[in-house]
């Protein structure tokens, strides 16, 4: 089959669209022949490389899948051969306490697609436990497909699960433009808050306002504390939701009102943020960490698609060989939304 993968760390001439072995599924297993593939930012991280993590190489990219079960396991009942699936990304073992209480976000042994250990879907074919093979939804193409589960299941966490956002709060979507911001925005207006959210330009604020934020701060032109202070009289928003980590975290504290939350699923301007510790003993301020979500929660999602109520946002859709030009744009912070690998 045809494949992207990296043999070591680096840029992103590491990257190599190649030959590779066609995966071989276990009893409890199904065997996809992708379609699409969206790009998360772990796809940059895991191909620099961290410290002390290591990838067994050569490895395959990909968290985001949609495609077709080209065969499915003996063990495997909820999808068959020809169905049409997008995959739920995490990997847990399915037999824990936190796996058993619909928790496996939460499961010791949990694993992305993709990242680190599990090879993911920049390729032809990708095998993945039967129980992370999901129906597609009629109404949305394998592009959309791919572009919904990493960044809505991160989402709905964070704002649902963790900060318990509620109807008539004021909540500020930092990097609305990113897949997991505008997903965010959606989520939020779902839930009937009044959404302030931050981009690097115009262009992107105006599609922000497409996915009906209410209030739009271009911060490359403004300080969005002081916009924040000012579209709430001075009060602050009830919750700010961050992803982008050591260049906002100071300025998102500043943001929040009294008894705020901010919830983070990541850091891809750096991890050492620095936190004054009076601004969250003074002011009741909590903090929320949040990694993934449950598959269950990936169920529930779904349904606000099929009614129209959320929508994938895509920006731009590659074909597989093309990976390094789809990674060069999400480096630059260029797109609105998802970049999509398509295997044709």
């Amino acid at each position: 089959m045809k494949a992207v993968r990296i043999h070591e760390h680096g840029g992103i001439e590491k990257l190599k669209y190649e030959e590779a072995p066609e995966p071989k599924i276990r009893p409890d297993e199904v065997l996809v022949q992708v379609k699409s593939c969206a790009l998360n930012h772990i796809d940059i991280w895991v191909r620099n490389g961290l410290p002390g993590i290591q990838v067994p190489f050569p490895h395959i990219l990909g968290s985001d899948i949609s495609g077709i079960v080209a065969e499915a396991g003996e063990a495997v009942r909820n999808v068959k051969r020809g169905d049409p699936i997008l995959v739920s990304p995490g990997v847990s073992c399915g037999h824990c306490q936190d796996c058993l209480s619909g928790r496996d976000n939460d499961c010791r042994e949990y694993q992305l697609l993709g990242a680190y250990k599990l090879d993911g879907g920049y390729a032809e074919y990708v095998k993945v436990p039967g129980v992370n093979a999901i129906i597609k939804p009629e109404s949305l193409n394998f592009d959309e497909a791919a572009s919904i589960p990493l960044v809505f299941i991160t989402a709905w966490h964070m704002l649902v699960t963790q900060a318990q956002l509620k109807a008539g709060e004021d909540i500020l979507v930092l990097a609305g433009g990113s897949g997991v911001g505008s997903a965010g925005i959606q989520i939020a207006k779902l839930l009937g808050a009044r959404v302030i959210a931050t981009a690097s330009s115009d262009e992107k604020l105006e599609k922000a306002k497409a996915l009906r934020a209410d209030d739009l701060v271009n911060y490359s032109k403004t300080d969005f504390v002081q916009e924040v202070k000012r579209l709430t009289n001075k009060k602050g928003v009830d919750v700010v939701f961050e992803h982008t980590g050591q260049e906002t975290w100071e300025k998102s504290l500043l943001c929040l009102a009294r008894r705020g939350r901010i919830v983070t699923c990541g850091a891809t301007t750096g991890f050492k943020a620095i936190t004054d510790l009076r601004y969250l003993y003074s002011k009741n301020i909590v903090i929320y960490g949040s990694y993934m979500a449950s598959k269950g929660d990936l169920f529930k999602i779904l349904e606000f698609f099929e009614k129209g109520r959320l929508r994938p946002v895509v920006d731009q859709v590659y074909p597989l060989k093309e990976a390094g030009e789809a990674h060069r744009k999400m480096e630059e912070r260029k797109q609105f939304g998802k970049l999509v690998l398509r295997v044709e």
